[in-house]
């Protein structure tokens, strides 16, 4: 059941988390947090996004503040270090960020940027870390990303290569030439109608799941089983949460049975500053468990009067939009 709007937003906050380094073309994260019986809850879907595809991040955000998380399988989820489109010489800094993990996603295709300064990027990561995965955000065409990955793998094999391309058919394609890589799909099952064409299709080998796009976190489990039927595992990822959303993505896979591959959920260090303290990392890992936002935090990091009422606005017009859970 959706909870009433005025109970939505009488006990909410809109917040501007500020970036270590550029990510996603963003310096500052905005977000809208509330609060419900079960905790607390997270909306903020980048601000392109329309109010149909927003609806699911606001779904998401009830479902955690009022119904709480699954029961989980495990208590500590091992996470990748998340390496920004920085130059080479930034990297050992980065990493210095994720004490103990063995597996880094490097951002690659960033505009403005060459081939070279990707390669260099995922050179310098490679001699850090043991795995080492790349994340083009469906920024190549088909003859890009062959020729990409094909200079990527010279020093090293790939754990997979995330979203090279934008397009269904183009991932079977890259996949199809390519068959020493494997393909993960993030745009192409969390921004589709049906997020198990990519799959059908023979598109991808891995998929990239994040809660608040699907929906929620119990729809996450769900999709996950899906793909499980198709010999598809399954990566947890942050869609840029703050430390409320990261719970969520937490919490999801802590209760997949079977989690094979490090998640993307320490993205908590791209901020300068969140909501709470930061949770430490230990061996590569984060524990799950409900997170408590910081009152004096709250206080410092709140938004512009302008953009609370833009955000309030945006769930005024999705509140409707919200579909009910299965």
């Amino acid at each position: 059941m959706t909870p009433p709007l005025d109970e939505l937003l009488g006990n909410s906050h809109v917040l501007s988390l500020p970036m270590r380094t550029k990510f996603r073309g963003i310096t500052t994260r905005e977000v809208m947090l509330f609060r419900g019986p079960a905790g607390w809850g997270e909306f903020s879907p980048f601000t392109e996004y329309d109010d149909q595809e927003s609806s699911a991040w606001l779904r998401a955000g009830i479902e955690a503040a009022w119904d709480g998380p699954p029961a989980p399988y495990r208590e500590r989820v091992r996470v990748n270090a998340t390496v920004p489109a920085v130059t080479a010489d930034e990297v050992p800094a980065i990493l210095a960020r994720y004490p103990g993990v063995d597996t880094a996603k490097v951002k690659v295709a960033e505009k403005g940027q060459t081939l070279a300064d990707d390669i260099a990027r995922v050179r310098a990561v490679r001699a850090l870390v043991p795995r080492v995965r790349v994340d083009a955000n469906g920024g190549w065409t088909v003859e890009q990303a062959v020729a990409a990955l094909t200079a990527l793998i010279e020093d090293g094999p790939l754990e997979y290569a995330e979203q090279p391309c934008a397009s269904v058919p183009e991932l079977v394609e890259v996949r199809t030439r390519l068959p020493g890589v494997r393909i993960a799909a993030d745009e192409s099952i969390r921004r589709a109608e049906d997020p198990l064409r990519v799959v059908r299709a023979g598109g991808a080998d891995v998929a990239v799941l994040k809660v608040a796009p699907l929906g929620g976190m119990r729809a996450l489990l769900e999709l996950a089983g899906e793909l499980g039927e198709y010999g598809v595992p399954v990566v947890v990822s942050s869609a840029l949460d703050s430390a409320v959303g990261i719970a969520s993505g937490l919490a999801a896979a802590a209760a997949i049975p079977k989690l094979e591959f490090a998640c993307g959920l320490g993205t908590g260090s791209l901020f300068v500053s969140d909501v709470c303290p930061s949770q430490e990392m230990v061996d590569g890992t984060l524990a799950g468990g409900a997170v408590e936002p910081d009152p004096a935090r709250l206080a410092a990091l709140a938004a512009p009067a302008d953009r609370v009422e833009w955000w309030h606005d945006r769930v005024r017009r999705c509140h409707p939009l919200v579909k009910p859970a299965k």
